[in-house]
């Protein structure tokens, strides 16, 4: 659609929106049915509220109940299951640390990033993603993809995290009590980057939720549509979706339903939130 619209050179607001002139309710109703469904097909996770959100960002004068009705005739709400798969291995001797987030919240970007670590499953192995957030904006601020579970991965995507951000002294790294994180060279990495370290109690993936909230984003509205084979194919399909629809298209209703950097460009443009 996006290449169409290009090809056309025209936004896709202006593809999707009605012709001017008097148009009829059967004729409307058509094109927004289309807008509707090329939504869906492109955010296949969205529910009627983040496509009324998005329709109204295009240009359309619609609400939410409108929307919810023609998305029942359609059939197109979405259905999520949540499932939880564990991935942490809390058993261990290390120094764990006490949840710093419990009676603060962030107030701006780069002041806590939270971390966690899911697996994508492959005919006869898994791949290993591990991803660190900004917890004011959402966004994805660094990322590893290996076959290996294992502190490795998780300093990788923390190192790619510092190379691309620089948090003030005293920021917060937020993360369940899994080995990867409580390993010494991770620690010593987030303290020689000036953070305080914070965990989540051992079972209560609750504690970490903004990090189980986008992987629960990820696997619903990108792997579970999938069918991989390779190693390769898990790594271009994870790869497109968080930088070109997680950080850049999907609307978050935390965030005054805006995409993540949008939200980031509003705060770097002094507009808060």
């Amino acid at each position: 659609m996006e290449r169409a619209c290009a090809l056309l050179q025209v936004s896709r607001s202006d593809y999707y929106r009605p012709p001017p002139g008097p148009v009829g309710i059967p004729q409307g109703a058509t094109w927004l049915q289309d807008a509707i469904e090329q939504i869906v097909l492109e955010f296949p996770g969205y529910g009627y509220r983040r496509v009324t959100k998005q329709l109204q960002r295009d240009g359309w004068n619609v609400n939410h109940k409108r929307v919810l009705r023609l998305m029942r005739e359609e059939s197109l709400l979405c259905q999520l299951h949540r499932r939880w798969v564990k991935t942490t291995d809390s058993e261990h001797g290390m120094r764990v640390y006490p949840n710093l987030l419990k009676r603060w919240k962030p107030q701006g970007l780069d002041q806590v990033w939270v971390a966690d670590i899911t697996y994508i499953r492959l005919p006869e192995s898994f791949a290993y993603l591990a991803a660190i957030l900004d917890a004011f904006s959402r966004r994805v601020v660094g990322g590893c993809l290996s076959r290996r579970i294992d502190s490795g991965l998780a300093l990788d995507a923390l190192d790619r995290a510092l190379t691309e951000r620089r948090p003030p002294a005293g920021w917060i790294h937020h993360s369940d009590r899994g080995v990867q994180y409580a390993c010494r060279d991770y620690v010593k990495r987030l303290q020689g980057a000036g953070a305080r370290i914070s965990m989540s109690a051992k079972g209560t993936p609750r504690e970490n939720a903004q990090a189980e909230s986008f992987f629960r984003t990820l696997k619903h509205e990108e792997v579970y549509l999938q069918d991989y084979q390779t190693y390769a194919e898990v790594e271009q399909s994870l790869c497109r979706f968080i930088n070109d629809v997680y950080n850049e298209k999907r609307l978050h209703s935390s965030l005054g339903y805006r995409p993540p950097s949008e939200f980031e460009q509003l705060i770097a443009a002094g507009i808060t939130h």
